[in-house]
């Protein structure tokens, strides 16, 4: 009797045809077959059907707009809410005055989007962007003073001090700051006191003599030089602008459980935007009119101060501002969720398109 033996077959696809092996009586024998045409043409109408519907499936698009108003809406209320009309009424009405006059909300929209990004909640940010908007209203009410750039308008309004008075105005800004760290520490929810006291010292930091007050001052000693260059105009923007923004991005990041690389990778980002806004902001002032921007247009060249038009002109100025929108860009590559980095890439471009 033959004994039995075991059979395996096994197929190897390779091009248009396939190798079947059979051993039989441990004699393994090979031979070649096409290919069955109607396997073929089968895979090929299976792949092609699946193409046709993946084009045809829509893909799915982030409302900037949408998202612009909703989260819009949701800091305007917060703020409102922030501050009451109390004893004394008149430094209370003046910090509502101007924190509540409109403007993009650009900056608490940032917090609140980088926090999400990382896995937060906005109610978490919410707090923190608040104090960073509260901030920001001060920068402006003391900009305007007649001591610094000595503006009659703000936002399509008349200044802070044309309505109160200097001193209000001085007051109203300084109540706004300190209001701001008090708002921030103790109304934050969902974040561990190390990540809230962490958000305080970076918010702290960019406004005092390593931020926004080192911009302010050197802006002041540069009006009207003769020998200022690049490095000492980004020196001015990236402490007088970016430094706000940047601290608005980290303080999201940080208070919404970014990891260390997270949080770095979100400031190289801040730091791009912060400047990019800067150079925007320098060629609206050139190119649009006072009732297009809702400020006096061409102050700065009134006052003789350095722009980025100034010493690049136009041209090179836009470049320059294409060259940091695409390096952030570039900082939010490595996040996983598309969905989640689309509202601060959609952010990246708002700044470097806006018109006012």
């Amino acid at each position: 009797m033959r004994p039995m033996s075991l059979v395996h077959s096994c197929s190897i696809f390779t091009g248009s045809s396939f190798i079947k092996t059979t051993p039989i009586n441990n004699k393994p024998t090979f031979k070649i077959h096409q290919r069955p045409t109607i396997r073929s043409t089968i895979s090929a109408a299976i792949v092609e059907e699946e193409v046709v519907e993946l084009q045809q499936k829509p893909k799915p698009t982030f409302n900037f707009n949408a998202y612009m108003l909703g989260k819009g809406n949701s800091v305007h209320k917060a703020l409102d809410e922030s501050i009451m009309i109390k004893n004394p009424p008149t430094i209370h009405e003046a910090m509502r005055y101007s924190l509540l006059a409109g403007g993009k909300r650009v900056r608490p929209i940032l917090c609140i989007a980088a926090c999400e990004l990382v896995g937060g909640e906005e109610a978490t940010a919410m707090p923190a962007a608040c104090a960073v908007e509260m901030i920001h209203t001060m920068s402006l009410i003391h900009d305007d003073l007649p001591c610094m750039d000595n503006d009659d308008f703000r936002r399509g309004k008349p200044t802070n001090h044309k309505v109160y008075g200097e001193d209000v105005a001085v007051l109203a800004g300084d109540s706004l700051l300190a209001f701001a760290f008090e708002y921030v520490s103790s109304r934050t929810e969902g974040a561990s006191p190390a990540r809230v006291l962490a958000a305080i010292g970076e918010l702290a930091k960019s406004i005092g003599t390593e931020g926004l007050v080192a911009g302010q001052v050197v802006d002041i000693a540069s009006t009207g030089g003769q020998d200022i260059g690049l490095d000492q105009l980004e020196f001015i923007h990236i402490h007088k602008t970016a430094a706000l923004l940047e601290a608005s991005v980290v303080l999201g990041a940080i208070l919404g459980g970014g990891s260390d690389a997270q949080v770095e990778k979100l400031r190289t980002f801040a730091r791009c935007i912060g400047l990019l806004f800067q150079v925007v902001d320098d060629i609206l002032d050139v190119t649009k009119s006072s009732e297009e921007l809702g400020k006096t247009a061409g102050k700065d060249l009134l006052v003789d101060k350095t722009t980025y038009p100034k010493l690049l002109g136009l041209d090179k100025s836009r470049q320059f501002a294409e060259e940091l929108l695409a390096e952030a860009k570039q900082q939010l590559e490595e996040f996983e969720s598309q969905a989640a980095v689309a509202p601060l890439l959609a952010l990246a471009e708002y700044i470097a398109y806006r018109q006012n």
